[in-house]
Parts: structure tokens; C-alpha cells; sequence
């Protein structure tokens, strides 16, 4: 299969170091448990979209930052998970500020490299159902130009999906607003582009939205969806050990 008939997606990340990752987890967590649980996520989000790939035609990536920092995410990500410099340095136009530099960038990059769609997806979702994925590189494989927004619950998105370089879509965005989503949905009218929104979800990125992750899989069905997630947070403390799970 040829990239030109395979979807990228793209995990934007930053390596996990003390100080430098989930920072806004602390100090509920101490950087140590900070950096440790970003990459228990970027596992868990790098196997959730090797699992996509085994129904759709999918490459994974992880879209980092800063250049120099790609031997700190050895042993962190799935099996066939690609690095692509995502930093915002190119050239781009005067109205892709800050965050949007970076993720238009890691389009620009992706696109540049042959895949028919690219897709940003956020770092900060280990649960997020892999259907998600698997229906946005579907509706990117068929006819015509569109976007994918996943509407994050924060009002920003955990995921972006386009087939083309629109680099309107990130101009005058508010970043880490909560109106990033309905930013993004004006930009895709402004370009007369389909637009196509996916069920919201969450980010776990305050201690407010960790204490929902823990909720969440502390019921005993839902801690095969983030298994290197469920294992630190077991590890440490701060989720309960099934019974049942004791006495397997």
C-alpha cells in the first residue's frame, strides 16, 4: 500500500521530562509522576491508534517538540510509531500564532509527505474510543475536501482531520480558550469547507479532569481501554485494585 492511499495521524507531543510535561497536573502530581504519566498516556494513545490501523489504512506519529528531543521517547510509543518535527519554525502566515504554528506545521509536514489526509490528534486523551480514529480516517478517505473536528469538552478539540493545507483553519485562534472548537468551525465556514464534527470528549489535562480519568477506570471494564495508564495509576496509588483482578 503506497502513502498516498493512508491516513496520517499524529499525536502532538512534547517528550516526557520532569518540569516539562502536565505541568498543570502539579501539584496534585509531583514532576516525576508528571513526566511518568505522559508517557503511560502517549503509550496508551500510540497502541489506541495501531488498533485503528488494523481496520483502516492508518500511519501513526508522534509530532514533537523540541528539535534534539526524540531519543527521550524511546521505549514510550507502540511498535511502527514515526517522529515528525512539529515546532512551528517555518514560514507560515501572519495569522498562525503559537499553538496553530505547530499544528500546522506537523500538516504541512504529513501532507508533504504523500498521505492523502493528516490528523492532529491531542495528547491528553489515553481513553478515547478508538472507533473516533477509525471513523475519521474513513470520512478523510472519501470523496471530496473536508475537515474532522473532535469537540473537546473544554470547548478546544482533541483531534483535527484535513486533506488539504488549509492554513486558515488555524489563523486568530484563541489558544487554550474554550473557544478554540468554535473558532476552528468558523475558519472551516469562512473556507466553504464541509466540515464534519465527531462526539465530544475529554482532556486530562487539571486535576479536575484526573480524578474523572480515575473514575473512569476504576470500573472494572474500562481499564483494558488505557492499560499503561491503569497500571502507573495503580502503581501509584491512586487507583484501587479490582478484587477480581487480585485474584486472577
Amino acid at each position: 500500500m503506497t502513502p498516498l492511499t493512508l491516513c496520517a495521524i499524529a499525536v502532538m507531543a512534547k517528550a516526557p521530562q520532569p518540569g516539562r510535561s502536565k505541568t498543570r497536573l502539579m501539584p496534585r502530581l509531583s514532576p516525576d509522576q508528571a513526566a511518568e504519566l505522559s508517557a503511560a498516556f502517549l503509550r496508551d494513545i500510540t497502541e489506541n491508534i495501531a488498533a485503528a490501523a488494523r481496520t483502516q489504512p492508518i500511519d501513526s506519529f508522534i509530532a514533537y517538540a523540541p528539535a534534539g528531543s526524540e531519543a527521550l521517547f524511546d521505549g514510550h510509543l507502540a511498535l511502527g510509531t514515526g517522529l515528525i518535527l512539529a515546532d512551528g519554525t517555518p514560514p507560515m502566515p501572519a495569522d498562525v500564532t503559537d499553538f496553530g504554528r505547530c499544528l500546522l506545521h506537523a500538516i504541512d509536514s504529513l501532507l508533504g509527505e504523500g498521505y492523502s489526509s493528516a490528523v492532529v490528534l491531542n495528547s491528553d486523551s489515553p481513553t478515547l474510543p478508538t472507533e473516533y480514529l477509525t471513523r475519521t480516517a474513513a470520512l478523510l478517505a472519501a470523496p471530496g475536501d473536508r475537515a474532522v473536528l473532535g469537540p473537546a469538552d473544554d470547548g478546544g478539540y482533541y483531534l483535527l482531520g484535513l486533506k488539504q493545507s488549509h492554513a486558515h483553519m488555524f489563523a486568530d485562534i484563541t489558544w487554550s480558550s474554550e473557544n478554540v472548537a468554535a473558532q476552528t468551525s468558523d475558519r472551516a465556514a469562512e473556507l466553504g469547507l464541509e466540515l464534519v464534527a465527531l462526539p465530544t470528549w475529554y482532556d486530562v489535562d487539571d486535576a479536575a479532569a484526573l480524578d474523572r480519568l480515575i473514575e473512569e477506570l476504576s470500573a472494572d471494564e474500562n481499564r483494558s481501554t488505557a492499560p499503561a495508564t491503569t497500571r502507573w495509576l495503580e502503581a501509584a496509588g491512586l487507583l484501587t485494585t479490582s478484587p477480581h483482578r487480585k485474584c486472577a
